[in-house]
């Protein structure tokens, strides 16, 4: 079997590539963009432009690939707040040139899709948690480019029989994931705030909004195992299928942390519009594929916290 991984070089991509390369016999190509480092032994690696299509078909025909992951996306939602264009153009132009040039090369690759537990948006309360066919009501610009991918992936896998499985992943955390993501901001400010003299204050966001966590590497998981046995054209949930409010996770680090350390909200970490709870219903997927979550939140963000330290005195600090 040879599988595809697009967008390889990412957070999740490189912890997805050591997964598969770990429990699966399956020969491993991945995309990376030009700047970018991705090295893993035994991977092939190729340079892709999502936005030229020709690309994305030589690419294609050369891997032939039984399996397509398709990671590649401006994942940031305060990132796409800034750039609106550019999260059009990846997450949905991008996601539109590998869908057709699936359908040009006549390729029958099963793919999965992965969008975002951000798509649904604005959840009543007794829509709590939410189930697949919840409504979609996006609230930034990141989730409804999400949304959209998620429409044109259903609509391609029903017109022309492509075996395209979709995702509405959670919140997904770990080492080494970028300090625009919440938990892991929060570590580097702690790590940075015990390395060197800076004062003891966190800058912080909205605390009250809860979120579904989930450890990078139980996520992965799952994708292994959803793009063998999901079913062609349907959507599902990953998550823990529990909400912890963003307060609960910073005490988490606070306590955690070697020195006293004051919180203070940042008028630049809000953001215009926030969702106050998104919380998984992860029934459809425990029906699909036998996955429960092994990594608890506590050691993710030690580990989180570890990687951060770890980095800083690497750095001298």
């Amino acid at each position: 079997m040879n599988a595809l991984i697009i967008g390889g070089a990412g957070f999740v991509g490189k912890y997805l590539i050591k997964h598969l390369s770990e429990t699966y016999s399956w020969h491993l190509s991945a995309t990376k963009l030009p700047g970018e480092q991705l090295s893993f032994p035994g991977i092939d690696v190729y340079d892709l432009n999502l936005l030229d299509k020709s690309d994305i078909i030589m690419l294609l025909k050369k891997t032939q690939p039984d399996y397509i992951f398709h990671l590649a996306a401006q994942s940031s939602v305060a990132l796409s707040w800034a750039r609106p264009d550019l999260t059009v153009d990846i997450n949905i132009k991008g996601s539109l040139y590998l869908l057709d040039a699936l359908r040009e090369c006549h390729l029958s690759s099963r793919v999965l899709m992965i969008g975002s537990g951000e798509e649904y948006g604005y959840i009543e309360p007794d829509e709590t948690p939410v189930n697949e066919s919840t409504l979609l009501r996006p609230g930034n610009i990141y989730a409804a480019t999400k949304a959209c991918q998620n429409m044109i992936s259903g609509i391609y896998a029903k017109a022309y029989n492509l075996p395209i499985i979709m995702v509405r992943a959670f919140n997904h955390i770990g080492p080494e994931q970028s300090p625009t993501f919440v938990v892991s901001d929060f570590c580097k400010q702690v790590a940075e705030i015990e390395l060197t003299k800076k004062p003891p204050v966190l800058q912080v966001g909205n605390l009250s909004a809860k979120r579904d966590f989930s450890d990078v590497r139980d996520v992965v998981r799952a994708y292994g195992m959803l793009i063998q046995k999901g079913s062609a054209g349907e959507t599902y949930n990953v998550g823990s299928g529990h909400a912890i409010a963003i307060e609960e996770l910073l005490n988490f680090i606070l306590k955690m942390s070697k020195i006293k350390i004051e919180v203070q909200v940042s008028k630049q970490k809000l953001r215009p519009v926030d969702i106050p709870i998104i919380e998984a219903d992860v029934t459809k997927l425990q029906g699909c594929i036998s996955w429960q979550p092994r990594i608890t939140i506590q050691q993710t963000i030690s580990e989180t916290l570890d990687y951060w330290r770890s980095y800083y005195k690497k750095e001298g600090m």
